[in-house]
């Protein structure tokens, strides 16, 4: 009797560049950062609201981090006369 063996296949890696967690179903977060001209902080702010419950199954942890960036695009806004964004 010849004893089965079995083969473990390595899942396949995910994309570093493109995880499965910033895709829509069309559109990629990056590409509506880009189009809109975003910045640093909004763009972090909708990237993780975007991302909210997909790179894990709890989004409070996303939700808090676009609060985050949210409320220092405000600061910054609140101690300038001009438009500039928080992190240009």
């Amino acid at each position: 009797m010849i004893a089965s063996k079995m083969v473990e296949v390595p899942a396949k890696p995910s994309d570093p560049i493109n995880p499965a967690h910033y895709h829509g179903s069309k559109l990629q977060a990056i590409e509506v950062i880009e189009d809109f001209d975003l910045g640093y902080c909004l763009g972090n702010a909708l990237k993780y609201i975007l991302r909210a419950g997909k790179k894990t199954a709890d989004p409070v942890q996303d939700l808090k981090k676009a609060i985050w960036y949210l409320e220092r695009e405000c600061d910054a806004h609140t101690k300038s006369t001009t438009t500039s964004r928080c992190c240009p």
